[in-house]
């Protein structure tokens, strides 16, 4: 069954089919030509994956930041980051790394972040005398916080495969990251801006239009504190913040920045389910797929193997990363999540390493890997948003990626970075 299951998903992804489409179908072969189970399995076992409360949350973060994203909201926020770092060296560039990391405590998706306000921001630093492709570059590689910052899509997918962690927990864990990509962005930036002598053309504004711009922008930063303290003061769970999330998000738009009109909820929702029923079809068929690794012993078989390898911690978390940084070329972060962590977190948890340090390496890992061709969603997606080729911005991402790969080190070494938070919250 594995061998038919590998060689099959393998062989359809070769073949240009569709991630969601090659995991249920090599799982079908498996299932028909490699075991006496029947067919009706595979579509049990998919509906299975979906039948889960704290899945609701992805339908709710998704059409919430597809509210808050909207019309003036997404201009206002991108005002208020622009306002306090626009008139320096680069200023543009600090105030898209800025940006792209408040949209991620809105959106919890890279993809999101860099469609909508990411492909405004790079519009507004080509007028100012930015580059395209660097302004492409940048915005994709900033938008990597999104799932990183919570709310995070992964983060929930996470820890329905790995019980050794909460949502709670991981959401905690992914602020000092998050904040460590932002900060390394910004690094890369101020590199480049120095070498090519990129200079802001804006003035700084006044403090009268600096203080009205921020309280604009208050009611839509409050989402943010709002999620992430009534989750941490126990009022309710992720999947309730989704839920509060939204109708917070209606409000803002429909009465306090009043961009929102009631006839275009039916499109918003529409754009929402879309995205919602992508990201559930590959949850279903990755359900199914792992199923089989699991009945089959192959996590299980793994783990003894490299257990009985007397490998330290630091060198299984090394070797897990290139791992992960080779599988993030050819597979989105979803489905490497629902493949993967089944089968390396039990290594992780018998080495002893701390479920949530080991939770942290691999989504930053995979996220990493929306940057990367030839896959690299998030390259593809700016690409289509600006009209720019993504070999131009491939020939912008080295800095970009060095940094990453830099901040990817400091958390494998340093558990603190992203255990600390949770442990001052008691898990």
């Amino acid at each position: 069954m594995a061998l038919i299951l590998f060689a099959s998903f393998f062989f359809l992804l070769l073949i240009g089919m569709p991630v969601a489409f090659a995991l249920a179908l090599a799982a079908w072969a498996a299932i028909g030509l490699g075991s006496t189970y029947p067919e009706i399995v595979v579509v049990k076992e998919m509906f299975s994956g979906l039948d889960s409360f704290p899945l609701m949350a992805v339908p709710f973060f998704i059409l919430a930041a597809e509210l808050m994203t909207s019309g003036a909201m997404t201009q206002i926020l991108l005002r208020f980051a622009s306002q306090f770092v626009g008139h320096y060296r680069g200023g543009l560039g600090y105030a898209n790394v800025v940006s792209s990391t408040m949209f991620a405590g809105i959106s919890g998706s890279a993809l999101a972040d860099a469609a909508g306000p990411g492909a405004m921001m790079i519009r507004m630093m080509e007028k100012d005398g930015y580059d395209k492709s660097y302004a492409s570059a940048l915005t994709a590689s900033a938008s990597v916080v999104g799932p990183i910052i919570p709310p995070s899509i992964i983060m929930i997918l996470y820890a329905m495969q790995d019980n050794n962690v909460s949502v709670i927990a991981l959401f905690m864990a992914g602020l000092i990251p998050g904040i460590l990509i932002s900060t390394a962005m910004a690094a890369a930036n101020w590199y480049v801006c120095r070498r090519r002598g990129f200079k802001s053309a804006r003035p700084r504004p006044p403090a009268r239009e600096m203080l009205r711009t921020t309280l604009q922008a208050l009611p839509a930063v409050l989402l943010i504190v709002l999620i992430i303290g009534g989750i941490r003061s126990g009022m309710f769970t992720p999947t309730e913040a989704s839920v509060v999330a939204v109708f917070y998000a209606l409000l803002c738009g429909l009465f306090v920045y009043r961009s929102l009109r009631l006839k275009d909820l039916p499109d918003i929702v529409f754009r929402s389910a879309l995205v919602t029923a992508a990201i559930l079809l590959i949850l279903a068929a990755a359900r199914a797929f792992a199923w089989i690794i699991i009945i089959e012993g192959i996590p299980q078989a793994i783990a003894a193997t490299i257990v009985s390898w007397d490998l330290s911690p630091i060198l299984f978390l090394l070797a897990v990363n290139v791992l992960l940084l080779v599988f993030g070329l050819f597979m989105d972060p979803l489905p490497g999540v629902m493949i993967l962590v089944p089968i390396l977190s039990p290594i992780a948890h018998a080495l002893g390493i701390d479920p949530i340090h080991f939770a942290i390496v691999v989504i930053v890992n995979l996220t990493i890997g929306l940057l990367t061709p030839p896959v690299g969603a998030l390259l593809f997606v700016v690409s289509s948003a600006v009209k720019i080729k993504v070999s131009d911005m491939i020939r912008e991402m080295p800095p970009f990626l060095v940094m990453h790969l830099l901040v990817l080190l400091a958390l494998t070494f340093i558990p603190a970075l992203s255990t600390w938070l949770p442990s001052l919250g008691g898990y």
